[in-house]
């Protein structure tokens, strides 16, 4: 027996919104990364032609984000009883994961460039540069917001970012080489950006593993919750309790309640409605799903491994 408390409400016209900023985000990543590719081969730079492909993997990395995005809108049926809600964990997932990869082969080139420095042979290559980080800059602007509170737009948010600093690393390198012949700082730059590209990475390839691995959110303490729900009058036992995330707005408490008595539907509904206030109140859980028993013989534990 089971009731949906469902406080949350389709934001349809801010999911279009989202849409439409990945949209314009990838079209502007396309035009860079074509620019960058032709302006690195009629320069000779190694750094230009690398940042096209960081730029490349940010057009993917947003399509990703973009088909997610959509999917999310899809009804749920008969064999998707859920949708696609888990659209947007699955593509930070990936993105996530292709940020750390695109960071590990940052520093092995900048290592190799350290070793080996690249003569910059043209204005091209500033001009290119300043382009993309206008470009990029652009892109940030437009999903700051959404990658606050989205795993998905924050896992695009953050290919930008990074595509936006390596340009200025390209930039700065390109100015450096230009005017005071450095040219290791193009270098020790990217290995800089690498490395933040990792942690950022690595935090939210965490936090969407969590997820997609049913794991209880670290805000949710169920022993609390449990005890809780214990003090309730006619309530006996709480036990074989699941809390996961089902995606950035949904969090659902599964469980078995034990009751002193054999009530009837009507009272074993009002004491549900309290348990949901309370779980939606204190701990924003926002679907509960109770089995009630009374004298069953099975495990008591509050945390039972189906």
């Amino acid at each position: 027996m089971g009731h949906s408390h469902d406080h949350n409400h389709a934001h349809h016209h801010h999911g279009d919104l989202k849409g439409r900023n990945l949209f314009i985000s990838i079209l502007l990543n396309i035009a860079i990364t074509i620019a960058q590719v032709i302006g690195g081969i009629l320069s000779g730079s190694l750094a230009l032609l690398s940042d096209a492909l960081h730029n490349f993997s940010d057009v993917l990395s947003l399509v990703v984000s973009y088909i997610a995005n959509k999917l999310t809108k899809k009804k749920a049926s008969f064999q998707k009883t859920f949708g696609y809600k888990r659209a947007e964990i699955l593509a930070a997932f990936v993105n996530a994961a292709t940020l750390i990869i695109v960071a590990v082969l940052l520093i092995i080139e900048a290592v190799e460039r350290f070793q080996n420095p690249q003569k910059i042979a043209s204005n091209l290559v500033i001009w290119l540069s300043f382009i993309a980080i206008l470009g990029n800059g652009f892109s940030v602007l437009l999903l700051k917001k959404d990658a606050e509170s989205n795993m998905n737009m924050k896992s695009a948010y953050l290919h930008l970012l990074t595509d936006m600093m390596a340009s200025v690393a390209v930039l700065i390198g390109g100015l450096l080489m230009k005017y005071y012949q450095l040219y290791w700082v193009d270098s020790v730059l990217t290995f800089v950006i690498a490395l933040y590209l990792i942690w950022m990475g690595y935090d939210l390839l965490k936090n969407s593993t969590k997820v997609l691995m049913l794991f209880t959110p670290d805000s949710i303490p169920i022993q609390k919750i449990v005890d809780e729900i214990n003090t309730f009058e006619m309530i006996k036992n709480v036990h074989h309790v699941h809390v996961w995330q089902l995606n950035e707005e949904e969090i659902h408490l599964e469980a078995h309640i034990d009751f002193n008595a054999d009530i009837t539907l009507s009272q074993f509904d009002e004491i549900l409605q309290q348990v949901e206030e309370l779980v939606f109140r204190k701990y924003d859980i926002n679907h509960v799903n109770i089995q009630p028993e009374y004298g069953k013989d099975d495990a008591k534990e509050v945390i039972v491994q189906d």
